[in-house]
């Protein structure tokens, strides 16, 4: 990935992704003007957390229902709890990330392994736990098959998105988001919880950018309301690098991105009532 002149910008000139970016800033904004945000916006921010932990897990392949994510305290269970107490852990540690993620992304990538995987242990597998794999070192991935790049190449592709990040740029938030969210899917860097620090990822770009703020438009609930087939044929249109599978993806997560948003007007308007 060249980081000359700002190579995401070019993206948001794609076709329909004018259109995306523009939606998605409309639904942002709606969320922010209803009255419950502004007097109670901590319950939505945190509801938000919840709901979008929710969507991450049910697209690694745990997909539970609301209130069992809402209610369960033990998370060790089996693969499916450990990929839910993953995304819940994810959810609260995103926003302690935010002020290292312009100046050292690889570092918080790093941390969002950790964090999901619980903690670094003793045996080979931990070893891999908080860094890039190695050559040889395998993936675990639900519902991702997609062929893996080598280990060198996932070294030079995640520094030059390090690097184009840290650089910034005048890309909308919407096209950075999903590039860093489609690249971490396509590098599949860690040897588990990839998705999960995917969809992380592009939440922290979405709030760190200013456009969600608060963190209450979670696009991990709309990814998974799209559903896995979906994310899987837009993510190979990533993959691609064509410019109709980059729009494709980028449309993709603005339609993702605006279903959360949805999702955090409901509340807005349950609490609004009275009824939540």
């Amino acid at each position: 990935m060249s980081t000359s002149a700002d190579p995401l910008a070019a993206l948001a000139g794609l076709p329909g992704v004018t259109e995306s970016v523009d939606s998605v800033r409309k639904a942002v904004d709606r969320v922010y003007g209803h009255r419950v945000m502004r007097r109670r916006s901590g319950e939505i921010t945190a509801e938000a957390a919840l709901r979008g932990a929710r969507g991450n897990a049910a697209l690694s392949g745990a997909d539970w229902a609301l209130e069992e994510v809402r209610r369960r305290t033990d998370f060790g269970a089996d693969d499916e709890a450990r990929a839910v107490g993953a995304a819940l852990r994810l959810a609260a540690e995103a926003g302690q990330l935010l002020s290292i993620w312009r100046q050292s992304p690889l570092r918080v990538l790093a941390r969002l392994h950790l964090v999901a995987a619980g903690g670094a242990g003793t045996d080979e597998r931990d070893a891999m736990i908080g860094r890039p794999r190695l050559a040889g070192e395998p993936v675990a991935e639900p519902l991702v098959s997609f062929p893996l790049p080598a280990a060198d190449e996932v070294a030079g592709r995640l520094e030059g998105l390090s690097e184009v990040i840290i650089a910034g740029g005048s890309a909308p938030a919407l096209v950075t988001a999903a590039v860093v969210h489609g690249e971490l899917m396509a590098l599949r860097p860690f040897g588990s919880y990839n998705g999960l620090v995917a969809r992380t990822a592009e939440r922290i770009v979405m709030i760190n950018s200013g456009l969600d703020p608060k963190g209450v438009c979670p696009g991990e609930v709309g990814h998974a309301e799209l559903g896995s087939e979906a994310y899987l044929a837009a993510l190979e249109g990533y993959l691609s690098g064509t410019a109709e599978g980059m729009a494709a993806w980028i449309a993709h997560c603005g339609r993702a991105i605006g279903l959360g948003a949805r999702e955090s007007m409901a509340v807005c308007e349950a609490l609004q009532r009275g009824a939540a």
